[in-house]
């Protein structure tokens, strides 16, 4: 994504970024997009784990002040510094999503942090955009995330959700599966257009969580499209669209209804911490007698 397709004054470069910058970040048409190492960039992250609020703070413009977008609003520098120094990183690995340079003297990039602190990990999208000030350079603008406890994604490019497949045959596949091999189904109703679908999607991916879910559930991804498909399903298995998506239901191996979805518990995936994500597979997940060794 570039916010500034042709050269502008820096006097307003910054209020353009700000605008054009979503808040989710999944926008970017360009995950994963390699760049050139931007030394001051590196500089700024070493502050942040050393906990130099000073040196933090020499990054940011004075003049004009620097501009900070967060989900609560804008606030000046000194909220900023006290944002990331309070995070108290002991680690901070930043994924580059983006850097490139619009015009000289200007340079934009977008990352992912994954910030660890003690035995706690957070996520953070942020984009920035720095200005050559002298021989200095400074963060005109930035515009971030705030904290999540799972891994966010950057882009709602990959199909979890395949075109064209019968959801009702593959419950049924599923649900013969799972009598082979002592386990429930987990059926997650969701589209490839849902932000907090692809959030979920992540934490399945996680490797404290898949192994639980590949231990004990056949997994289907239902389809539910702009509210206009499977909406049988969705009502066979008591969870309500009305309540959003992406929602969940449990069946044992014979398709009996275990558990349904009816207050949105996960449809703010992006809230959740890996510990509720674990805590509802390991509740479902079937006794212990009963997840043994598959059937011959």
């Amino acid at each position: 994504m570039r916010f500034c397709s042709r050269p502008v004054g820096r006097n307003v470069i910054w209020l353009v970024f700000l605008a054009l910058l979503p808040v989710s970040f999944a926008q970017n048409p360009t995950p994963g997009k390699s760049a050139t190492a931007f030394a001051p960039l590196q500089q700024w992250k070493d502050a942040v784990v050393s906990g130099n609020t000073a040196a933090l703070k020499a990054f940011y413009s004075t003049n004009p002040p620097a501009q900070i977008a967060t989900p609560v609003g804008q606030i000046g520098a000194d909220s900023e510094v006290s944002f990331w120094a309070g995070l108290k990183a002991q680690r901070l690995k930043l994924d580059i999503l983006q850097s490139d340079t619009p015009q000289t003297g200007v340079r934009q990039v977008i990352f992912q942090a994954e910030v660890r602190s003690g035995e706690r990990t957070l996520y953070i999208t942020e984009g920035q955009l720095w200005q050559q000030q002298g021989e200095q350079w400074r963060l005109a603008a930035a515009k971030r995330s705030g904290p999540a406890r799972l891994q966010q994604p950057v882009s709602t490019s990959k199909i979890i959700y395949a075109p064209g497949v019968d959801a009702h045959t593959e419950i049924k596949t599923a649900l013969a599966e799972a009598a082979r091999e002592h386990k429930r189904v987990l059926v997650v109703f969701g589209a490839n257009w849902c932000y907090d679908c692809h959030v979920l999607d992540l934490a399945f991916h996680r490797p404290d969580i898949e192994s639980v879910l590949q231990k004990n559930f056949q997994v289907v991804h239902v389809d539910v499209g702009e509210g206009n498909k499977n909406q049988d399903l969705m009502q066979q298995y008591q969870v309500p669209m009305k309540k959003g998506i992406p929602a969940i239901a449990v069946l044992d191996s014979n398709g009996k209804l275990l558990y349904s979805q009816k207050g949105g518990e996960f449809e703010k995936a992006r809230a959740l911490a890996p510990e509720d994500v674990l805590a509802f597979l390991n509740q479902w997940k079937p006794p212990a007698h009963q997840a043994s060794s598959p059937r011959t």
